[in-house]
């Protein structure tokens, strides 16, 4: 995945101690693991991504995903989607980037804050089916897309880290010891 083989570069570059804290990816059994209880099938972008980024070691923040998010690897991508399924929605019958009261159960987390808020994939069917959402766990809601991709959310995270620019009301911040962190408007 060539978007996230930049961030990689970039971190290794510029903020080492954050991207030293990413693991190799979990063997295809993880991701098996992961469809077969979800009942969700990984499109083939997270399947993509998942076979060179495996998240962190034991959940260590690794916040380049802006504003706070690190990378989940399928296994606790599952566990996070599990634990999330008291948040399920009473109405299922909703279209992909369609804006949501509670986790969606179609939705595979991506990355993590700490806090229980989310990056999801969003898989539920229609014409944004694979877009990127941001579950808010304390207003218990996502109200629209924020990449219609992980392609284009990986995409815009190295453009953003390699111009040093925005994204979204977010900018690249190093700090002197090593980490990546993202200042917000």
């Amino acid at each position: 995945m060539r978007h996230w083989e930049r961030i990689m570069a970039w971190l290794d570059h510029h903020a080492p101690l954050t991207g030293s804290a990413f693991i190799p990816s979990e063997d295809d059994a993880a991701v098996e693991a992961l469809s077969v209880a979800s009942g969700l099938e990984p499109p083939e972008d997270l399947r993509e991504w998942w076979a060179v980024c495996g998240g962190t070691a034991d959940l260590a923040f690794a916040e380049v995903l802006p504003p706070f998010y690190t990378p989940l690897g399928p296994g606790n991508a599952l566990r996070s989607w599990q634990l999330k399924e008291r948040f399920w929605p009473r109405d299922l019958d909703t279209e992909a980037g369609t804006p949501t009261t509670g986790f969606h159960p179609r939705w595979l987390p991506i990355a993590f804050d700490g806090c229980g808020d989310a990056l999801a994939v969003d898989l539920r069917p229609g014409v944004l089916s694979g877009c990127v959402v941001e579950w808010d766990r304390e207003r218990g809601e996502m109200l629209k897309p924020e990449w219609t991709s992980l392609d284009e959310m990986l995409d815009q995270v190295a453009t953003a880290l390699e111009h040093l620019g925005r994204i979204g009301h977010c900018e690249p911040l190093i700090t002197a010891d090593g980490h990546l962190g993202w200042r917000t408007d």
